[in-house]
């Protein structure tokens, strides 16, 4: 078996989870293409709560969105953040992405009001906020404060905004996306803990 260079392998690290987030990104817009092109009848397959049909939304509502307005509004900081979680690796972006849309999805789909359904990536972006804010404090190293107190400054105010209550917004994705965050924070910090002792 040859060995591969350290610098090399941890390019392939980060390649491997900037593809995974580049291949989620790519699935919302066909996912929306489609749905445009199915008279927004995908739209259906989002989080119906407490709907034992509704469930399969937790895995798919991610990936469904209101239009091309709402896409945009989410791919952009789904990417910065994304992209800033890859470079921890492949699995550090799984971990945390499955964490973070399984809480939000079960949350919004355990207390949301009955009728209504719910789409889009924003209960995962507020997730990724909220695991690069509690990463930097959990871990206290100086590249994940920065990090951090980036995060903060640019996504603060979203971050605050998004969890009020307002009609047509999805707050309860919103929400249980940011405690899916620091749950991923916490249990990939105890991880690394026991794999370094």
């Amino acid at each position: 078996m040859a060995a591969r260079p350290l610098a090399a392998r941890a390019r392939g690290i980060s390649t491997d989870g900037f593809a995974v987030v580049a291949a989620m990104v790519a699935l919302m817009w066909v996912s929306e293409i489609v749905d445009l092109a199915a008279g927004h009848r995908l739209d259906q397959l989002g989080i119906e709560p407490r709907d034992v049909d509704g469930l399969s939304g937790v895995a798919l509502a991610p990936f469904l969105h209101l239009g091309f307005g709402h896409l945009i509004a989410n791919t952009i900081p789904f990417v910065v953040l994304g992209l800033t979680i890859a470079l921890g690796g492949l699995s550090r972006i799984l971990l945390v992405t499955v964490l973070v849309a399984l809480i939000s999805g079960l949350g919004t789909w355990l207390v949301a009001p009955g009728d209504t359904l719910h789409i889009g990536a924003s209960g995962v972006v507020f997730g990724y906020v909220t695991y690069l804010l509690a990463r930097g404090w959990y871990d206290r190293r100086l590249v994940n404060i920065v990090i951090a107190v980036l995060v903060a400054v640019v996504f603060g105010g979203i971050l605050l905004g998004g969890l009020l209550p307002e009609r047509g917004i999805s707050w309860q994705a919103h929400l249980f996306g940011a405690i899916g965050g620091m749950v991923a924070a916490r249990l990939l910090r105890a991880r690394v803990a026991r794999s370094t002792t």
